[in-house]
């Protein structure tokens, strides 16, 4: 029953199309079209006085990230550090950003369109629906993160892998970053959702509220994006770890937000 929750609302969303196609254009432009642009630019600017510049940059920081960074030219290492470690956080940004989108509108989309009786009645516990609403929610974002990464991989192979000697992305960092740190990050934007979702009145209000949860997480990708570039293994290892045992508290705690009431909009509370 759970499963079908999920292909319910997956295609529902997949149906309307004005709700998914500005996501799938905003993965395009953050995997794909920003990086190729950056990068290219950075492959053009070779004989500019840029080159140096940058080249002193990378070469002022310390030595335990300068052994991570490869190339035997100084814009063969400004491309490596910037495709590896600058361009970080949008692995966790698209996603997040996507399955915020999804779950904003996830129980108070039930309300409005007056499905919330089905799933009020239905032999569902509170529990399976918020596990189900929650799947539905997270499996679009990381999906599209995942398309996403091997878009970025394939762009910064053939740009910088030019420069670098042969195809080097995906680091280990960033595999850790995907398979292990993303998950855990999406899932707790999301019990954080679902709670308003359920008690906002209008999918309006839960989109907003929803950026006052987003933007905190983006913050933390930045600092998890930062730690990838002192020692990349351990920093996703330890992060990711954190953010499961935080993801998992908060998903344990959620069910409760989730009441029969409040899918009938007839909670004093909803």
């Amino acid at each position: 029953m759970i499963k079908a929750v999920i292909r319910i609302d997956l295609y529902r969303l997949f149906k309307t199309k004005d709700y998914w196609i500005p996501l799938v254009i905003l993965g395009g432009l953050f995997f794909v079209v920003l990086p190729a642009i950056m990068l290219g630019l950075l492959s053009v600017v070779q004989n500019s006085p840029m080159v140096s510049q940058i080249g002193e940059i990378v070469g002022t920081l310390p030595a335990t990230i300068q052994q991570n960074i490869q190339g035997d030219t100084p814009m063969a290492r400004a491309s490596y550090a910037f495709a590896v470690y600058l361009l970080a956080p949008i692995a966790i940004v698209v996603p997040l950003t996507i399955s915020s989108a999804v779950g904003a509108n996830s129980i108070v989309g039930e309300r409005e369109r007056g499905t919330g009786e089905y799933l009020a009645h239905s032999p569902l516990t509170v529990g399976e629906i918020y596990v189900g609403k929650l799947f539905a929610s997270l499996i679009p974002g990381y999906l599209a993160g995942i398309v996403g990464f091997a878009l970025y991989s394939l762009v910064v192979n053939v740009i910088v892998g030019r420069q670098i000697g042969g195809w080097f992305f995906p680091t280990a960092g960033w595999l850790l970053l995907v398979f292990w740190v993303i998950p855990p990050f999406i899932a707790i934007a999301l019990a954080l959702i679902l709670r308003l979702s359920a008690r906002v009145r209008s999918a309006a209000s839960a989109h907003q509220a929803s950026s006052l949860v987003t933007l905190p997480v983006i913050i933390m990708s930045y600092v998890v994006a930062s730690g990838l570039l002192y020692s990349p293994v351990i920093s996703a290892a330890v992060a990711g770890l954190i953010a499961w045992v935080v993801a998992i508290l908060l998903l344990v705690s959620g069910t409760k937000s989730i009441k029969r009431e409040r899918l009938l909009g007839v909670s004093s509370d909803a």
